[in-house]
């Protein structure tokens, strides 16, 4: 596809400003529109992807059901090979549970590989607005080169979403969102837009706050252009939590409490992202490290770097910490270090990518100091890891980061005290969306004696655009001008390729 389908625009807006015109939606309507939080689609197979929408006429009633009503509600929904729905390929329909937040996960199978689709729901006499959607190679193909792009960190009170719009408008045909998708903190000082209500704790609250978040039309623009890879970072529950530790007392909650929100954010989590159901919350505990093949062209590594950590080593924060270097140490825990391991054996595709959340490369200050939130607070865990995919052949590993609010384009050595050493992966780091407002639009790498390895650095908001080719990996950082300004444009600060079997950065 050339171009992406206008009606994804128009309907997203409109539904988002609460016009009550959608393709068949007459005057006359008997219940409010209960498709205000837009549609999604994500985790594409070769035959299947999973559609998703939320029911919510009302999206932010303080109970976190969106106006709806206490009863299960039937929703059909529909895939087509144009956006006119002359004729289907498949169609269905699911219940959407008042436990669930009316929310909808369907598997819509029996479609054919490395294909474009459009797909739509229909519940309460009202139709949703259209998405696009995208299946995976067969394992035995490359496929079309794919387009992909990644992001994080969204505040919403930080600034507009206008480089999800832009994202959208880029066409991919696949977009990885590596967490901090919400914030969960209370209404703050913000002049552009606020939060709302206080800091969230109940599954109400993160309800109400996804609800939020989802109803802008930026947001719900980049979700029907493309099919998602999602993980979560800290911020979908509370910041920089480690496994069953939180980061600081604020605000106050017992043990019994903290558990409670835990369970309620993954439940949220789960409710408002396009899932399969096999990644559904179980208690306190949610199963989202995963992997996704593309064909023979890559293998999609998604991680979890906060459900299974150790606590931060010396306290958390900016530090020269001896304990960060302890070979008990780990970010993933070792299940899913040996699943990750298990599965770069297997060299599926050209490309094995890691979709996660923290700075994967060493970062040092001027002090020698580095965070203890990321990698390098788990060095032993990070070698193992670089270890491992040398020991195993791994041709083009590619680590994909999000978290902190800067762009970074970085080479991964073998040993990162010897610059000489060999460059054996690459990691690419998206900024935020909105996260930290503007920016300081400065692209000198800081520290850069002490890190030779790091080549890029960009303090503006935006996403990374990759194209993805059995030959190459091309990178291009996109940044918006501005955040506190609704509708700027994006232009490209800087692109790199990544050319196969030859690891590290050289110039797009």
């Amino acid at each position: 596809m050339t171009r992406l389908s206008r009606r994804i625009f128009v309907l997203g807006g409109l539904v988002t400003a609460g016009v009550a015109v959608t393709p068949r939606q007459g005057a006359r309507a008997a219940v409010p529109y209960p498709f205000k939080l837009g549609v999604a689609s994500g985790d594409p197979a070769p035959d299947s992807v999973v559609l998703w929408t939320r029911l919510a006429p009302s999206p932010l009633n303080a109970d976190g059901q969106g106006g709806m009503a206490n009863a299960d509600v039937t929703v059909e929904w529909q895939v087509s090979t144009t956006d006119r729905f002359t004729s289907l390929v498949a169609s269905g329909s699911v219940v959407a549970r008042y436990a669930d937040a009316h929310s909808v996960h369907a598997i819509a199978g029996g479609l054919a590989a490395d294909s474009d689709y459009y797909y739509r729901f229909r519940a309460q006499g009202q139709i949703s607005p259209v998405g696009r959607t995208r299946t995976a190679p067969a394992p035995s193909s490359f496929g079309r080169d794919l387009v992909m792009a990644f992001a994080s960190c969204a505040h919403y009170e930080a600034g507009y979403y206008t480089a999800y719009r832009r994202m959208a408008e880029d066409n991919p045909g696949l977009i990885l969102h590596l967490g901090d998708y919400i914030y969960e903190g209370g209404v703050g000082t913000s002049t552009v837009r606020q939060h709302v209500g206080a800091e969230i704790v109940t599954l109400a609250d993160y309800r109400r706050r996804y609800a939020l978040y989802k109803s802008d039309p930026d947001l719900q623009a980049a979700h029907a252009a493309a099919p998602w890879l999602v993980v979560p970072d800290d911020h979908e529950v509370e910041n920089n939590y480690a496994n069953m530790v939180r980061n600081d007392s604020s605000p106050t909650l017992t043990a019994a409490q903290w558990t409670a929100r835990r369970t309620a954010a993954y439940r949220a989590y789960y409710e408002n992202m396009p899932l399969r159901p096999a990644s559904a919350a179980s208690g306190n505990s949610i199963p989202l490290y995963r992997r996704v093949r593309w064909g023979q062209l890559a293998t999609f590594h998604m991680l979890d770097t906060r459900q299974f950590r150790d606590d931060q080593a010396c306290g958390d924060g900016w530090k020269v910490c001896a304990d960060a270097d302890l070979a008990s140490r780990s970010l993933t825990g070792a299940t899913q270090e040996a699943w990750l391991l298990d599965g770069l054996a297997q060299r599926y595709g050209t490309w094995d990518i890691l979709g996660q959340q923290v700075f994967f490369a060493q970062q040092l200050d001027a002090n020698g100091a580095a965070s203890m939130d990321a990698w390098d607070g788990y060095r032993a865990s990070r070698s193992r890891i670089q270890t491992g995919w040398q020991q195993r052949g791994v041709r083009n590993p590619l680590v994909l980061t999000g978290d902190v609010h800067r762009s970074w384009a970085n080479d991964l050595k073998a040993d990162y005290a010897n610059p000489s050493s060999a460059t054996i992966g690459t990691e690419l780091v998206c900024t935020s969306i909105s996260s930290t407002g503007n920016g300081s639009g400065s692209t000198t790498v800081p520290n850069a004696a002490a890190n030779p390895h790091l080549k890029f650095y960009s303090d503006r908001r935006g996403y990374v655009r990759t194209t993805i080719s059995r030959s190459q990996v091309r990178a291009d950082f996109r940044a918006v001008n501005t955040v506190t300004e609704h509708g700027a444009a994006a232009s490209t600060v800087r692109s790199f390729v990544i050319l196969d079997g030859q690891p590290g950065l050289q110039a797009g």
